[in-house]
C-alpha cells in the first residue's frame, strides 16, 4: 500500500515554523513527508532533517522528497529513529542547533489504513500496533501477557476508558480460552464488556479508547514526550520556533505543560516580591491557545478534527 498522509494543519504550521530559507530545521515526525516536502520548498541553502521509526515513512518520504530535490534544492537527511531521542541522532550527523522543528503526533493515516498494522478497530487484522516493526512488544503481547491489574490501569491512564476494568475482566476471561491475536476479536472482547446502551451513548466507536490506550502502551508515545520537547527546544536557535501537533487531551496536555513550564520555570512561592530560585524563561509563547483545523480542512480531511496546534518561540 501507497504511503499516503494529509498534512494537518499544513498552513498553520509553516506559518508558525517562520521559515528562513538558510534555515536548519526538524520534521520530527516525518510521516509520507507532506510537511517536510512544503518545508523544503522554502528553504533555499538551508537544510531539512526528517525522523521516524517507521521504515515504510523513511521510504516513502525520501522517494517524495526526492522528486523535489533538483540542482539547487537543500540537503535533506532521513533518519531512522524517534524523535525522543532526537538531540542525539542530530548530534550525529554533526547538527547541534535548528533553526525550527515540527512534531505531528500520534498515528499516520498509513498507518491506520494499512489493514496489517493493526492500529485499527475497523478492519480485522493481526494485534500489532508498533511504529516500528523492530521492536519486540506488540499490543498482543499486552493483550495475552499482562496482569488483569496492568491491563486496567493502561486503559485508565492512557485511554481515559470508564471501563477499563470491566474490559481488562473479559480480556483475561476469553484469553483463558485462546490467544486474541486480531484486531476483531479485541473488539468482539470490548462489545461484551461494554453494555450496548451504553456502548451506543456517546457516538463514538466503542474500541476507540482501547485502541488508543494500546497504542500508545506499545509505541511508548506519552512517558518520553516531555523530556523530548524539552531538549527539541534546547536545540533552537534564538527566534526559532516549535511547532507541535497533538490529537488527544493526553498529548496536548504534556505539551501545554511542558510549554508553559519552559515560558514561566521560576519555582519561587507566589508571595516572593522578586525571583530569588534565578531561573529564566527560554522560550516564549506563540499561541496563546491551541489553534484548530478551519471548516475548510474538516471538509476535506476529518481526521484532522482532533488536531491541536501549539507554538513556543527560543528567546
Amino acid at each position: 500500500m501507497e504511503f499516503k498522509h494529509k498534512p494537518v494543519l499544513l498552513g498553520e504550521c509553516l506559518e508558525g515554523l517562520a521559515i528562513r530559507e538558510d534555515g536548519v530545521y526538524l520534521d520530527g515526525t516525518l510521516g509520507g513527508g507532506g510537511h517536510s516536502a512544503e518545508i523544503l520548498k522554502r528553504l533555499k541553502g538551508g537544510r531539512l532533517i526528517g525522523i521516524d521509526r517507521d521504515s515504510a515513512a523513511i521510504e516513502a518520504a525520501s522517494a517524495r522528497i526526492a522528486a523535489l530535490q533538483k540542482a539547487g534544492r537543500p540537503r535533506f537527511d532521513a533518519l531512522r529513529g524517534n524523535f525522543h531521542d532526537a538531540k542525539a541522532l542530530l548530534s550525529g550527523i554533526g547538527v547541534d542547533k535548528i533553526d525550527g522543528a515540527l512534531l505531528d503526533l500520534g498515528v499516520s493515516s498509513y498507518q491506520l489504513d494499512e489493514g496489517s498494522r493493526g492500529f485499527s478497530y475497523h478492519a480485522d487484522a493481526p494485534l500489532d500496533m508498533r511504529m516500528d516493526q523492530t521492536q519486540a512488544l506488540t499490543a498482543a503481547a499486552i493483550v495475552n501477557g499482562w496482569s488483569e491489574g496492568e491491563i486496567a490501569r493502561v486503559l485508565r491512564d492512557w485511554g481515559e476508558e470508564n471501563w477499563a476494568v470491566q474490559i481488562a475482566r473479559v480480556i483475561c476471561d476469553r484469553r483463558k480460552a485462546s490467544p486474541i491475536l486480531t484486531t476483531g476479536q479485541l473488539v468482539s472482547v470490548i462489545d461484551a464488556a461494554i453494555p450496548k446502551k451504553l456502548r451506543e451513548k456517546d457516538g463514538s466507536h466503542p474500541a476507540r479508547r482501547t485502541f488508543q490506550a494500546l497504542r500508545i502502551a506499545v509505541n511508548d508515545e506519552l512517558a518520553p514526550l516531555e523530556q523530548a520537547i524539552r531538549d527539541i527546544a534546547s536545540l533552537l536557535n534564538p527566534g526559532g520556533r516549535l511547532c507541535v501537533i497533538a490529537f488527544h487531551s493526553l498529548e496536548d496536555r504534556v505539551v501545554k505543560n511542558t510549554f508553559r513550564a519552559l515560558a514561566n520555570p521560576c519555582t519561587c512561592p507566589p508571595s516572593f516580591p522578586v525571583c530569588v530560585c534565578g531561573k529564566r524563561a527560554t522560550v516564549k509563547p506563540v499561541t496563546r491557545k491551541p489553534v484548530t483545523a478551519s471548516e475548510e480542512e474538516l471538509a476535506e480531511n476529518p481526521r484532522a478534527r482532533s488536531a491541536t496546534l501549539r507554538i513556543i518561540e527560543h528567546l
